[in-house]
């Protein structure tokens, strides 16, 4: 299988507790800038682990979650269901972040 490159936008560790941002990204408005942090935090602190948001080569978006492996309070189940209401409930943000990164990073044209 081919190892792709992706390109971590952001997120957060529940065991150091700490977020991050990609310095590539800090242009992002300020009010995206909150929403990711927000959506990364309190996941982490809900379900616990690593949740890291990030850019496949073709610009799409992924939401990744991983856990230490000594973490046993972490259920793999509760975590994919996470992430897909996530998913659902910031479409829109998902969509544009998308959309800005391929425009941007990877200079593609759009067609409207």
């Amino acid at each position: 299988m081919k190892n792709e490159e992706r390109v971590v936008l952001c997120g957060a560790n529940s065991y150091e507790q700490k977020y991050y941002l990609n310095q590539d990204f800090e242009n992002l408005p300020k009010g995206i800038q909150d929403e990711l942090k927000m959506i990364c935090v309190l996941y982490t602190e809900e379900v616990g682990g690593i949740l890291t948001i990030e850019y496949e080569e073709d610009g799409s978006l992924i939401l990744r979650s991983a856990a230490d492996d000594m973490d046993y309070l972490y259920d793999e189940i509760s975590a994919g269901l996470k992430i897909r209401q996530i998913q659902q409930e910031r479409q829109e943000l998902f969509q544009a972040l998308e959309l800005y990164y391929q425009i941007f990073f990877l200079q593609q044209e759009q067609v409207l």
